[in-house]
């Protein structure tokens, strides 16, 4: 089987975020899909599969299971099938466990339509100071933890610590801060998935986006995720949806021996 290594949400190798891509004839079973997963290593696999001539089923999968929303995984994706399945496409309907994905293509930009999340507002418990190892100055709560710092220095320099976050509400942590060079800086910490650190979280943002759209008073924004790797992210948010965009590169074409 064919298997593809996308750097997402950048345009040169070695950074943005890594996403392993199969494109199947047919489905093979959940527990092979994480082996493959598990051997990969990687934050995320992705597995399509042809839906007759309106679009791909896309499933993805951590090395901790099964998740219901990925965005750099599905960047690289329609990255793959553009590229190398059907050049002709510019634009790309996926069927997910979160419903429809738009994926259009605008010049070396992909750009994805997700679902936001609805924020609540949580207390800020010592046992989220401690995790984090800082305390932030506010916290919600939607599909993950989103903590709101005041600087980006915090955000870039924290190390928190993960056996804690693993006993935190929320199924990733987001830490989030406005930015200097950027509307928003974050990071992504992810140890439930068995991912220490996501270098960049595309789903993390339909979090952190609807944050500071209300917060900056503005619906454009251009995020940048501050892992060692790096990577940007082109947003906007859309009523109920976020729009995300960012480039991607081939890394490695293989076979997985199966």
């Amino acid at each position: 089987m064919r298997q593809y290594i996308i750097d997402a949400f950048s345009d040169r190798v070695f950074s943005g975020n890594p996403a392993a891509v199969c494109v199947m004839d047919n489905w093979i079973s959940d527990e092979l899909m994480l082996n493959i997963t598990k051997e990969n290593n990687l934050s995320e696999t992705a597995f399509a599969v042809k839906k007759g001539e309106a679009g791909y089923f896309l499933r993805w999968f951590t090395p901790g299971g099964e998740v219901d929303l990925c965005g750099h995984a599905t960047l690289g994706t329609a990255f793959v099938i553009m590229n190398y399945y059907e050049q002709e496409l510019k634009e790309i309907c996926f069927d997910t466990l979160s419903g429809e994905l738009i994926v259009k293509r605008k010049n070396n930009l992909y750009e994805m339509d997700f679902p936001k999340y609805k924020l609540t507002e949580v207390d800020i418990t010592d046992k989220i100071t401690e995790a984090i190892g800082c305390k932030p100055i506010k916290a919600f709560m939607g599909r993950d933890l989103l903590c709101i710092f005041d600087n980006e220095n915090i955000v870039k320099n924290l190390a928190p610590d993960l056996e804690k976050v693993k006993n935190l509400d929320g199924l990733l942590l987001q830490v989030s801060a406005p930015g200097s060079e950027y509307d928003c800086v974050s990071r992504s910490f992810a140890p439930k998935l068995n991912i220490l650190e996501d270098p960049v979280c595309g789903s993390g943002h339909c979090h952190i986006i609807p944050f500071w759209a209300e917060q900056l008073g503005k619906n454009e924004l251009t995020a940048y995720q501050a892992s060692g790797r790096g990577g940007t992210l082109y947003c906007r948010l859309a009523g109920d949806r976020v729009i995300i965009a960012g480039k991607a590169c081939l890394y490695a074409i293989s076979d997985i021996n199966i």
